[in-house]
């Protein structure tokens, strides 16, 4: 008995479901024009989140390097990082690298070609622990060679061997940087390391001590406790220095590209509010046309819970077939947002980025459903008498 009350209940929502697929390609056009507008608002929602994560992933990328340092600056009224601070800096705990540096700007010239750049003067044995070398070999200690960044080589067409002039001094190219990105530490694409001792020398105004202090943690987890020392120990009376933490700044960076991800979504979701009203004047429409079948249904056995199953089954066919197209076509946006923007296509299959194609699907669908609500509940109300006498 019991299975066939269950047989009874699957054939009765097969034959709803058949009903509701019926109805949907009897007016083919109408259908279609519903889901184009489901369509585009899933791949506008999800574009734009690809886009919101891409731009994001792409500043962890530059800056992720650097989440595990701390920056010491001079502080208040200060113009310099003296020796004894620094000091005072190598007896805090926790702390693997400390890298005094020396920084300036200064024209620099190659033959016929000048530019701007940034002129760093960090110890040889501390620069590797900044930047890789692409080309060439590191610096000796006094001697008048320095490196470059690969963007500044570019500018100025120097290569490996080539003499650059800083400040009426030559300085022979050794070697030659890795592309690193933007960095909250070193500037390194568009700028020149030398020893610091030659560094002093070009520029007179060093004497009082070094521009900032880059300290590399040995823990990342231990950040916020080594910050915390470095400034118990050096600002006891004033303060001595300003001590900022990179990863307080990634954080941030992080927030602002949510912040911007949901801006561009909430934005893309007004075409989804668009294409909701759309299946609910579709769904209207088709319960007018169909009240005597309504009436019928109602006369020979179907409740009011049958009538509303049919409704909605429609609404979520139609929602669930126009998100998953519009899923699809969601790589393709995602695909010309990322290569035209951020010039590549790499962060497109992050699962990240997949997550948000999935939200715009399940946005789509929910918009189906919630469109066909009030039609489907007014079909449910009609009497059997009243939409049999229809016209």
């Amino acid at each position: 008995m019991r299975s066939l009350k269950l047989q009874r209940k699957y054939f009765r929502s097969n034959m709803y479901a058949e009903l509701a697929k019926r109805n949907l390609k009897r007016h083919t056009a109408r259908t279609v024009l519903a889901a184009v507008g489901i369509i585009i608002g899933v791949i506008a929602i999800s574009s734009m989140g690809i886009l919101g994560n891409s731009l994001k992933m792409s500043v962890s990328d530059s800056l992720g390097d650097v989440g595990n340092e701390l920056i010491v600056y001079p502080g208040f009224g200060d113009t310099a990082i003296t020796e004894k601070q620094v000091d005072k800096m190598q007896k805090v705990a926790g702390i693997e690298n400390l890298i005094p540096v020396y920084s300036s700007g200064s024209k620099t010239e190659y033959k016929n070609e000048e530019t701007y750049a940034t002129v760093y003067g960090i110890g040889s044995e501390d620069l590797p622990n900044l930047v890789e070398i692409e080309n060439g070999r590191m610096y000796k200690r006094g001697s008048s060679d320095c490196m470059i960044g690969s963007q500044l080589a570019k500018d100025l067409g120097v290569n490996i061997g080539g003499k650059i002039t800083i400040e009426d001094t030559k300085f022979r190219v050794i070697g030659i940087l890795k592309e690193r990105g933007i960095g909250f530490d070193v500037s390194a694409d568009s700028a020149v390391f030398m020893d610091p001792q030659m560094f002093t020398r070009i520029y007179e105004d060093t004497d009082e001590g070094y521009t900032n202090v880059i300290i590399q943690v040995k823990d990342i987890n231990e950040i916020d406790i080594v910050k915390t020392n470095l400034e118990d120990r050096l600002n006891k009376k004033d303060e001595e220095v300003f001590v900022l933490a990179t990863n307080s700044i990634l954080d941030s960076i992080n927030e602002i590209s949510r912040y911007i991800s949901l801006f561009l979504m909430g934005i893309s979701s007004i075409s989804l509010l668009v294409a909701g009203v759309s299946i609910l004047n579709v769904m209207l429409m088709s319960t007018m046309e169909r009240t005597r079948e309504i009436g019928i249904m109602k006369a020979v056995g179907a409740s009011r819970k049958d009538v509303l199953k049919m409704f909605l089954l429609e609404a979520l066919f139609l929602g669930t077939a126009a998100s998953l197209i519009g899923g699809i076509l969601s790589f393709g946006g995602g695909f010309l947002i990322t290569v035209l923007i951020m010039k590549q296509a790499s962060y497109l299959f992050a699962p990240s980025s997949i997550a948000y194609i999935i939200l715009g699907i399940c946005f789509g669908i929910m918009t189906g459903v919630a469109g066909g609500v009030y039609p489907a509940w007014k079909a449910a109300q009609m009497r059997p008498l009243d939409a049999l006498r229809h016209e």
